[in-house]
């Protein structure tokens, strides 16, 4: 703002400002110091836009550390837009400036021209991550991997920012034409093209103003202005740089951190036994960063470990770690059982010959359970995830893991480090428990953090300072968005490869006011649990499938292919090992390419999903045409999973037409996301995306009943409720739909299967009797034959599950 005012002021003299508008995040402060009236800025975007454009509908407004959808309409009383809705970016940068300049830094490319122009060259971007900003680093980090040209990287993340700004600003709001995009972002010329493209508009539909950069402040004026508020006289500058001139290198801080008294133990427990090859079983953890190989005795010691980067080759990294390993003490064990976990866990799993392949969950968990049966709380930190678990009595009984957030992960501290430039292995822990007084960050975003960090350093903020406060925003980080409001025991497990900060481990007891406990080899947990699962799951006298220590040495390559057997076009990847005459594909989202071995072919175990399906649908065909009004029954959650052969017969006898929506695609998926006005699990999500195709469909009602509980079943003592999602998504649906589904053709009974006939067949009757006309007694007939379908489709069910597991 000095800068600005003083370079104003060099050529235009004070007293012709006769009055002062300002908006923006610091505008109010501003005002306070050189005079003049703050003016909201969504106001001020949406008053400079109604008066520059009259025809505009829609403002897209994305600066650095903000991104604004702004919705007007045409006030006929001055003929100018005015503001009807708005929605703003959440604290994430992903769908802001600051996302772009932090992957142009990364990649060296300059974000003034130079990044819009090479985006503009390519043809065909890949899709990267635009949630998060770091994972945003690990998809362009693999796609430099695979050597994917530059230009199309950079196209890629203008897209991913489009797509982001779609998804999680705009939402549910209908983006009307004429768009005006402005803020700084609107200079980048590969942004203009992705909003184009992903947005469906033309060159006349998308309009950058002349001064893109500053309608802010120009509506700030002309709001000010046309309303005849008092402006006030310019100050002067003298308030200003006294403001600037002020000592503030004092800053909010946080107590010392004191070193906790938790041990650490990475000693490995190899005895050689004469000339006798030890019993062994091996363990894979494959996470996006890092590689843990390990192996246990049957007594669970771990015998030898390695903890290695994946650097995006997961197969290179394994076989580095078996080499070593093999190297270590390769002719003095036998490999007896092999079990594999993490993201990578059955590539890894196909690729060795794995006898069992679990989840991080509870890989992480029996590991931690084996060393301490007490244990009921793990805290487990990676590079580019975190998991919190709860343990009772031995079992898993809740857990949660980060969503697109990299805040409360490794690689929130890597990235500071780097701004920093400091080692985040030799240097951090120390540096942070030497502190006298960490600063007060919060738990902002990665990318905002780094703003913040730059703000404090330039307020004279010492490093050590600095470096403890990011030890404690690591831990409320955590605590807040993936513990939440969870319960956290007192005998707490640390693990995950974080845990070799011992700041972190200081901050989490402060934090939390209770003791960390650090298992031993803390770092590679996931894959002793998946040795110790590999153990667990081996039959007396059976023999591993592992494939040998070979495979350290075994050649393999790579290839890419798009799957298009459906409309997700997922990209597949091809390795072929030398040697072997299957394929092992991963990508997909669906089993389309998993080798036999993991369909379990073997067993022969029919395709039990296929055939339930088959029986849920049986009898029913789509009619063309008809006489009877149509009912669109959305193909998700229990309306349709559980209690189709119910409402399609129970409508069918009433003389209605029942219509399906499509199976669930990467379209549909795309449209639930973009419509929700909250974050559920994605089964009710998809609700939306269904409910969306049955209006596309042009169907005359659409049935989404508000179903509070399940039916009685015997020695069941309880309400059988339904989760709160599941009842309530029939609202959550009408609110997102608002303006675009017509609320009359909503059908939304509110319904009680547990009491069946004191209660279900009064409000089905009354219900369908007030809205339709039909006659009581019908609808009383349709009802009692619409529970004899389903209680014939359920039992038929349980009969098909018990054929099958006797043969």
């Amino acid at each position: 703002l000095n800068d600005r005012l003083t370079s104003i002021l060099q050529n235009h003299s004070s007293e012709n400002i006769t009055g002062i508008a300002l908006t923006g995040t610091g505008g109010k402060l501003a005002t306070e110091l050189i005079g003049g009236i703050f003016v909201n800025e969504i106001i001020a975007q949406a008053t400079s836009t109604g008066r520059l454009f009259p025809d505009a509908q829609t403002v897209i407004e994305i600066g650095g550390e903000d991104s604004k959808l702004i919705l007007l309409e045409k006030d006929p009383s001055t003929g100018h837009s005015r503001l009807v809705d708005f929605e703003m970016n959440s604290i994430c940068a992903a769908g802001t400036g600051s996302f772009l300049d932090q992957q142009a830094r990364r990649i060296g490319v300059p974000i003034e021209k130079e990044f819009g122009e090479m985006a503009l060259k390519s043809v065909d971007p890949p899709r990267i991550a635009g949630r998060c900003s770091v994972f945003a680093k690990s998809d362009m980090i693999h796609h430099q991997q695979l050597a994917t040209p530059l230009h199309d990287i950079v196209a890629g993340l203008c897209f991913a920012l489009a797509r982001n700004f779609r998804s999680n600003v705009a939402r549910r709001k209908e983006i009307r034409k004429p768009v005006i995009f402005s803020g700084g972002v609107a200079a980048n010329t590969g942004m203009i093209r992705a909003f184009r493209e992903v947005l469906s508009l033309n060159e006349n539909e998308l309009i950058i103003p002349e001064h893109y950069a500053s309608m802010g402040a120009i509506g700030a004026v002309m709001y000010a202005h046309s309303n005849k508020l008092e402006m006030n006289h310019f100050k002067g500058m003298k308030k200003l740089e006294e403001y600037l001139a002020e000592d503030s290198t004092s800053f909010n801080s946080l107590p010392r951190l004191k070193e906790s008294e938790a041990v650490y133990n990475k000693i490995v427990h190899y005895k050689k036994n004469g000339t006798e090859k030890v019993p062994v079983y091996l363990g894979i953890d494959v996470g996006s960063l890092s590689t843990n190989v390990v192996l246990i005795d049957p007594d669970h010691n771990v015998v030898s470990r390695r903890y290695l980067p994946t650097a995006g080759k997961p197969l290179d990294a394994i076989q580095k770690g078996m080499s070593e390993i093999f190297d270590e003490i390769g002719q003095n064990v036998e490999v007896i059982g092999a079990g594999t976990t993490g993201s990578g866990r059955y590539l890894t799993g196909d690729f060795i010959g794995a006898d069992t392949i679990q989840n991080e969950i509870t890989a992480q968990a029996t590991a931690a359970i084996d060393y301490d049966p007490t244990v009921d709380t793990i805290f487990e930190i990676g590079g580019q995830d975190s998991k919190y678990i709860s343990i009772e009595n031995g079992v898993v009984v809740d857990f949660e893991m980060n969503k697109v957030c990299a805040a409360g992960t490794g690689s929130f501290l890597e990235e500071q480090d780097e701004k920093l430039n400091i080692n985040i292995v030799e240097e951090f822990g120390c540096m942070a428990l030497n502190s006298e007084c960490p600063v007060k960050l919060g738990d902002r975003c990665t990318v905002f953090m780094e703003s913040d960090l730059n703000s404090y350093m330039q307020k004279g903020a010492r490093n050590e300072n600095l470096v403890g406060g990011l030890a404690y925003s690591i831990v409320y980080n955590y605590l807040q968005k993936v513990v939440a409001d969870r319960k956290v025991g007192n005998k707490i497990f640390f693990q995950g490869g974080v845990t070799n900060n011992k700041a972190v481990v200081a901050a989490f007891e402060y934090v939390t006011g209770k003791k960390i406990t650090i298992p031993p080899h803390f770092d590679v947990t996931g894959a002793i649990g998946a040795a110790i699962l590999a153990q667990r799951s081996m039959r007396s006298g059976q023999k591993s499938t592992f494939k040998g220590f070979g495979v350290r040495n075994v050649k393999y390559e790579n290839s890419r292919f798009t799957c298009q057997s459906c409309v997700n076009h997922c990209e597949i990847s091809r390795v072929k090992i030398a040697g072997e005459k299957k394929s092992l594909f991963y990508g997909g989202r669906c089993e389309k390419y998993e080798t036999d071995g993991r369909k379990k072919v073997a067993n022969n175990i029919p395709n039990l999903f296929t055939r339930r399906t088959e029986m849920l649908m049986e009898g029913y065909q789509e009619k063309a045409t008809g006489t009877g009004a149509t009912i669109g029954i959305p193909r998700a959650l229990m309306v349709f999973y559980q209690q189709f052969p119910f409402w399609r017969t129970f409508f069918e006898e009433l003389g209605f037409r029942v219509v399906i929506s499509r199976e669930s695609d990467k379209t549909l998926v795309n449209q639930s996301i973009e419509t929700i006005t909250t974050e559920t699990c994605l089964p009710v999500e998809l609700m939306h995306g269904h409910v969306i195709d049955l209006i596309d469909k042009g169907v005359d009602y659409i049935f989404l009943p508000f179903v509070v509980n399940a039916k009685f079943r015997e020695g069941n003592k309880t309400f059988n409720c339904n989760c709160p999602w599941v009842q309530t998504y029939p609202f959550m649906v009408r609110a997102a739909l608002k303006g675009r589904l017509d609320e009359s053709k909503m059908l939304v009974p509110t319904l009680h299967f547990r009491f069946f006939e004191s209660a279900l067949v009064k409000e089905m009757t009354s219900y369908f009797n007030t809205k339709f006309g039909i006659d009581k007694k019908e609808i009383k007939k349709a009802i009692y034959k619409a529970d004899e379908v389903q209680i014939s489709f359920e039992k038929r069910l349980v009969d098909y599950g018990r054929e099958v597991l006797n043969n």
